[in-house]
């Protein structure tokens, strides 16, 4: 098993609901940062990564076939040369609706955070955000920067940029295989987020 599509957008774009389309379309399991939650070895790995560890992406993506979302978002740089033969997604949608969103749900989320090994702290908020993610002006400047490096660094052939709402035709379309008679996902928004994470 071998990583075929590389998610290079933050969360808050679209991942988890990418996550369940390519799960749908026959590239699952998908890696996110729900999976490193839900699995002990999964925060092992990555916590070890994101404090200077060499990393070992068979070991990381062992049992998956894609990835989405934070921390792998975070190493796409990496992903794109370890993995040649994956396509890449760029899941966007305009820095003002993510911040908005990211404010909301992950910021919040990171302030309630205790444990100091946690992949919010040492990875996003510090590494991402340069440890400064509660400052909207810095941190739509790192999201933007960051659509800027994969436009700039991924071949346009290898490139798929999926909008918020752009459904099934264009990731179809850029995987080659058929659209499938059910309704994109909706995964995850603001509301459940918050709820699933107790935030007040």
């Amino acid at each position: 098993m071998s990583i075929r599509v590389i998610g290079t957008g933050f969360g808050r774009t679209g991942t988890d609901s990418m996550r369940e389309a390519l799960t749908i379309l026959g590239f699952g399991p998908c890696h996110h940062m729900s999976e490193v939650m839900a699995k002990e070895e999964q925060k092992r790995l990555w916590r070890a990564l994101a404090k200077g560890a060499a990393p070992d992406w068979n070991a990381l993506f062992s049992g998956y076939n894609s990835c989405m979302d934070w921390p792998s978002a975070h190493y796409w740089p990496e992903l794109i040369k370890a993995y040649p033969d994956a396509r890449v997604i760029l899941t966007w949608r305009s820095p003002e609706s993510w911040w908005e969103s990211f404010e909301k749900t992950i910021l919040a989320g990171i302030g309630q955070i205790e444990d100091q090994d946690a992949l919010g702290l040492t990875l996003i908020a510090s590494q991402v955000f340069a440890g400064q993610p509660h400052d909207r002006a810095h941190a739509i400047a790192v999201y933007e920067a960051n659509v800027a490096a994969v436009m700039a660094t991924v071949p346009r052939e290898r490139l798929l940029v999926h909008r918020l709402g752009d459904g099934w035709e264009p990731l179809c379309a850029h995987l080659g295989v058929p659209v499938p008679d059910e309704a994109y996902p909706n995964r995850n928004n603001t509301k459940e987020f918050r709820a699933a994470f107790s935030l007040k």
